[in-house]
């Protein structure tokens, strides 16, 4: 892996160089991972104009684990090696420790930025806050700050087949998890109860943990995008809706279902659960390497607009996964682009009847060419109508 995400550094820097910045900043813990492989809770990484430094927090819970030197900001030396820690899985990168108490590290990192000739440093601007951007300042003030903008996560839309080995082992994890409740008995156990169930389990089949908190849906909450589970009982007749995912080695992936409870499915609830699997079998079979965002959007919104629902469907339809279960590409009615193969996507249709319930069928997807088969569905728990 030390190649990969050297390759990736190599590339963010083409970019920053490109846009007139000698250095670049990187805050944000997902970029930070991307980049630099696991790093400790607060660790930032300094794409310097001759080394990458990665520098962290001296926290007791959270160093590398092999021996890293403490940075002083205020001299610019190094310090003896301090302790081993955390899996850090670059060994081409420089890991330092900074101080406590001390500067941040993002302070640390600008006057490292400045030993090494740098006169300008690009940031993460959306997640950098004004304080901390004072710090930077403050600690190298003659270092003209630009934004690196969304430079790592564009990186990031595209995924190598490691990633997506990472991606289907947590479909794979959370496929299991949610097959086994479907064998448990479900009637009487709370939404609360059934969701803590399920997230037990993803870590019982080797997930790092939940990839989101996971959302289970019962009766008149079903098919709620974003649903808090509640005490709420499971009762016959009930539509039942479950949005979970596992996260395996950092990556992401999300599924959602719809069942019914302890009987026949109502006519109203075949219908409208036909109506939301038509939508999303739509924007499933749209993605292919080329197609507009916003076209597999119109797709699988058009289904369900037709029948009379434009009022309850979402903001958007699906969305991409990786290191966030939420990245671009962001598939709207008003989004911008068009997807490549080998971008992991969901497709998540739902219509939600305020005190009736509804329907959400969401699955996590690869945009592959048709000459490899078409999508590649990395979650196949049966999305046929069950009556549980």
């Amino acid at each position: 892996m030390p190649e990969v995400y050297a390759d990736r550094r190599t590339r963010l820097r083409e970019r920053c160089n490109a846009g007139g910045s000698a250095a670049a900043l990187v805050s944000r813990p997902a970029n930070v991972r991307y980049l630099a492989g696991p790093a400790p809770r607060g660790a930032v990484l300094l794409l310097g104009a001759t080394d990458d430094l990665l520098l962290c927090p001296d926290s007791p819970d959270d160093h590398p684990t092999r021996a890293t030197t403490p940075y002083h900001p205020e001299s610019g030396t190094l310090g003896i090696p301090g302790a081993d820690a955390r899996p850090h899985p670059d060994d081409t990168l420089d890991i330092r420790t900074v101080p406590a108490p001390g500067p941040h590290p993002a302070a640390a990192a600008a006057r490292a930025a400045v030993d090494q000739g740098a006169d300008s440093l690009a940031v993460e601007e959306n997640h950098v806050t004004v304080a901390r951007h004072r710090e930077i300042h403050a600690a190298a003030p003659r270092l003209c700050l630009g934004d690196l903008a969304g430079a790592v996560e564009q990186l990031r839309v595209v995924k190598d087949e490691e990633e997506i080995s990472c991606l289907r082992i947590a479909a794979e994890i959370t496929d299991q998890a949610l097959g086994e409740l479907l064998e448990s008995i479900l009637v009487g156990r709370t939404e609360r109860h059934l969701a803590l169930e399920l997230e037990r389990r993803l870590v019982d089949h080797g997930g790092d943990g939940p990839a989101f908190p996971t959302a289970v849906a019962t009766g008149p909450n079903a098919g709620r995008r974003g649903h808090r589970p509640t005490d709420r009982r499971v009762e016959e007749g009930d539509f039942l809706s479950v949005c979970l995912g596992a996260s395996y080695r950092g990556y992401r992936c999300e599924i959602g279902r719809t069942f019914v409870i302890g009987t026949s499915p109502a006519d109203w609830q075949i219908e409208l659960y036909d109506l939301v699997f038509a939508a999303q079998r739509a924007g499933r079979e749209s993605l292919v390497p080329g197609a507009a965002y916003r076209d597999v959007d119109r797709a699988t919104r058009h289904v369900l607009d037709s029948a009379g629902y434009a009022q309850a469907l979402p903001a958007l339809t699906g969305h991409g996964v990786g290191l966030e279960i939420d990245e671009d590409p962001q598939l709207a009615p008003a989004a911008m682009g068009k997807l490549d193969a080998c971008v992991p996507v969901t497709v998540e249709p739902g219509v939600h009847l305020p005190g009736r319930g509804g329907v959400r069928i969401d699955d996590t997807l690869v945009v592959r060419p048709e000459a490899d088969g078409g999508p590649e569905l990395l979650t196949i728990t049966t999305k046929e109508l069950l009556a549980l």
